[in-house]
């Protein structure tokens, strides 16, 4: 099956055939009634015409059953990445052969591995991970459902490139374009996303915009929602693992990230995830392809493996293969080298002394814990210290901060994890001293 404007190829070459079929009928009837009669001129003609036949019926059905995908050219995606050599070390040098590349933990933003991250380049549509991130936090806030419709309009419909072709007018649930979008990067069903929550496409890349600003994407800007190439439309593999380790905590997103195929429209437009990694390498969460003539290949691939999740970003390989080795390899680095933890406090005291209050001693609990990013070959001793804020005296609410545990290991400071009251304690004051009397004295 092939993408609708593989089909017009497609469609171009048969008629060029037909053509040439019925000269070469033409010109050999002459010589077939001549040399061998008419008998052997019907069985030749009979041949022919069932060829022009099976020529145009599988057209018709390529034509009726469309695989849409980010890229025409999908002859090669059941094909495995290759396997590359043992993963390297921590500090060694990975052969990634892109422009730029960077492996970052998600839950804590550290980067694990960088060449030249920082350098601006055009994203293609890896930029749609800050679209999606948009329409996630708008699910979040209550602004859409999965279940609300939206109308196609003529802008959305006139998008070039990937697309599920919307006609203006047709009417899609926020689920379907969601689909649309993700697994089989269409630019149109995007477009439809972001003018829906925005107005116009203008108004939604001004909110990516500002919604990059405020994630610290110091190298971004956005001219549209999809990747298309315009000038001045930017971004960093630094920016985009950045947008990436955000989007990714949305667990909904992986409901579409993780599909290898689907369809749309009761099956009649079939959807094929060009992101291999999702097929082939165990713990894919997502996340997104990108490839035009400018940003060549891009991806921004997430995957998570025994609590550890990460974010590997490959942009301006020369290849496809390219970017699925490139990012392979930053993941099995990540993998291979390190491990997360999350550490609890380990309090000991349940409650500590106060001054001042109704009560002698305070309620206190640690709610939270700490991420730790860890090498496999840690060998340093990890300490948890108690630290307590001085004079702690009465009124305290609950939840006010009462000191801290904070986390080495060895010599240096992970972190630190808040100790909180786990009730409040009123300050005792005349008043207050006077009630005690007053009922003690009742209660005689």
């Amino acid at each position: 099956m092939l993408d609708p404007s593989c089909i017009k190829r497609v469609k171009t070459a048969v008629r060029t055939a037909n053509i040439a079929i019925l000269i070469i009928l033409k010109t050999a009837y002459y010589f077939i009634n001549n040399m061998y009669g008419v008998f052997q001129l019907k069985k030749l003609i009979v041949l022919f015409t069932a060829i022009i036949l099976c020529f145009n019926t599988t057209v018709y059905a390529a034509e009726n059953s469309v695989t849409v995908s980010s890229e025409c050219d999908i002859s090669d995606i059941d094909v495995p990445i290759k396997d590359a050599s043992s993963p390297a070390a921590i500090g060694q040098t990975l052969d990634i052969k892109a422009k730029s590349a960077i492996l970052m933990e998600v839950n804590t933003g550290e980067i694990l591995y960088e060449a030249n991250c920082d350098e601006q380049l055009p994203p293609a549509s890896i930029t749609k991970i800050m679209s999606l991130l948009l329409v996630m936090e708008a699910i979040d806030r209550g602004d859409i459902t999965l279940d609300t419709v939206v109308t196609a309009s003529d802008h959305a419909c006139s998008m070039g490139g990937s697309q599920i072709w919307l006609e203006p007018g047709e009417d899609m649930t926020v689920d379907d374009l969601l689909k649309a979008t993700v697994i089989a990067s269409a630019n149109d069903a995007c477009v439809a996303l972001g003018e829906f929550l925005a107005g116009s496409e203008e108004g939604f890349v001004a909110s990516m915009n500002q919604r990059a600003r405020e994630l610290g994407m110091n190298n971004t800007n956005f001219v549209n929602c999809t990747g298309l190439d315009a000038e001045g439309h930017l971004t960093s593999a630094h920016d985009v693992a950045i947008m990436s380790a955000e989007l990714i905590k949305h667990d909904l997103i992986k409901n579409y990230s993780t599909v290898w195929m689907d369809s749309l429209r009761d099956g009649k437009s079939e959807l094929v995830n060009t992101n291999k990694l999702v097929r082939f390498y165990d713990g894919t969460t997502g996340l997104k392809t990108g490839t035009t003539s400018t940003a060549k290949y891009c991806l921004a691939a997430t995957a998570e493996r025994d609590g550890l999740e990460l974010a590997a970003v490959v942009m301006a390989g020369e290849t496809s293969d390219d970017r699925f080795e490139g990012a392979k390899k930053l993941l099995d680095y990540g993998f291979a080298n390190y491990s997360f933890k999350t550490l609890e406090s380990e309090l000991e005291e349940k409650e500590i002394s106060i001054e001042n209050g109704v009560k002698k001693t305070v309620k206190v609990e640690t709610n939270n814990s700490l991420n730790l990013l860890l090498p496999k070959n840690n060998k340093e001793e990890i300490k948890r210290t108690t630290e307590w804020n001085k004079n702690i005296a009465a009124p305290v609410k609950k939840g006010d901060v009462l000191g801290y545990v904070t986390v080495t290991v060895g010599d240096n400071e992970a972190g630190k994890i808040e100790i909180t009251a786990a009730e409040e304690i009123e300050k005792l004051d005349f008043w207050v001293t006077l009630i005690w009397i007053l009922n003690g004295i009742f209660k005689i």
